[in-house]
């Protein structure tokens, strides 16, 4: 079966290529909004959001399995979406600064017969940061598309006190690790 991820994210393409498989890529197109807005818990909604992107790229694949995958940050209840501004992410980092969030990456992977939704939480506790050292960060790393307005990929690492995760690739955005367990139950064997 072809498999096809239903991301336009560099990160989560370049995490899939780590794999060596061959995969096709499309962008769902669904209202990100009405599911945040919708009431849902954190946890639901990012598990939600991956149902709703998957079976939107499904339509497109018929005969494909489709990967779709979300990740919510979660701060006292309250989601944080991606800044797209260095003024905001300057703001949330401000406010995440020497206190613990949740990133909570899910994924689903749908084909016409078989669906399977995970989700990993990691717990993320940033260091306590000056307003100089956020600035400096934010202006070097540019993480202005990235949840949470860090990239642990690269200098935002440096940010970090602790984390607590039971598979590190879920914070850049897809869990590898159950990904390729559940990949076999659609016939699509890494190794």
């Amino acid at each position: 079966m072809k498999l096809v991820l239903g991301s336009s994210s560099k990160f989560r393409k370049a995490q899939l290529s780590q794999l060596q498989i061959d995969f096709d890529s499309f962008s769902p197109d669904i209202d990100e909004d009405s599911i945040k807005t919708s009431g849902l818990t954190p946890y639901e909604i990012s598990r939600e959001l991956s149902l709703k992107k998957a079976y939107a790229v499904l339509e497109n694949f018929q005969d494909s399995v489709v990967i779709g995958a979300d990740q919510v940050l979660n701060f006292e209840g309250r989601i944080f979406s991606k800044p797209g501004t260095e003024e905001k992410a300057i703001e949330q980092l401000m406010e995440l600064s020497g206190k613990t969030h949740e990133l909570i990456t899910s994924y689903a992977l749908v084909s016409k017969n078989k669906v399977i939704v995970e989700s990993v939480i990691s717990k993320m506790t940033l260091r306590n940061l000056t307003k100089e050292q956020i600035e400096k960060y934010v202006s070097i790393d540019q993480p202005l598309y990235s949840c949470g307005s860090y990239k642990l990929e690269t200098l935002g690492i440096s940010l970090f006190e602790t984390i607590e995760c039971p598979d590190h690739s879920a914070i850049i955005g897809l869990p590898l690790i159950s990904l390729t367990t559940n990949l076999l139950q659609f016939g699509i064997n890494i190794l």
